[in-house]
């Protein structure tokens, strides 16, 4: 059995916006490349609360599944099975925690259920470079933490 993948950052917002960002906004930061159809003009959608599909849309009206949430706790924890480009019975599961701290959110990713496909090196270097365009989409606009807006904003 695999170890889980597990990743820990921090993004300067409030959990809140956080959490946000990941679910309400994912189309914002989620990288066109890292999708099934490659369209330029997808749009990512995680359907809010357990059961709720995460998929893509394409400009056309094609659907493709992701995954589906499993735990659904704002703004604290999301969880879901992924199954982007790989069968629904093969499924890995994405848990997701976001807290308070010091800098702004602490977020925690356990990755794990890699028996079946032996893709954790991939996922960890797909997660490398997804990671950092979430990060960058928490700080952007008037809902990022306070220290790092302009005062009277």
């Amino acid at each position: 059995m695999e170890t889980p993948l597990e990743l820990s950052f921090t993004v300067a917002c409030p959990p809140e916006h956080a959490f946000a960002v990941w679910t309400e906004r994912i189309s914002l930061w989620w990288p066109k490349s890292h999708s099934v159809s490659a369209d330029p003009a997808l749009t990512v959608s995680i359907e809010p609360g357990p059961g709720g599909r995460i998929f893509e849309r394409t400009p056309a009206g094609e659907e493709h599944d992701w995954g589906q949430v499993v735990e659904w706790e704002p703004p604290h924890r999301l969880a879901y099975r992924w199954h982007l480009r790989q069968d629904r019975a093969d499924a890995t599961l994405v848990e997701i925690s976001f807290a308070p701290s010091d800098d702004g959110t602490a977020v925690t990713i356990v990755h794990s259920d890699w028996q079946t496909l032996g893709q954790r090196e991939r996922n960890e270097q797909g997660w490398s470079g997804l990671l950092p365009h979430f990060a960058a989409a928490c700080t952007a606009g008037p809902h990022a933490a306070a220290g790092s807006r302009p005062s009277g904003q």
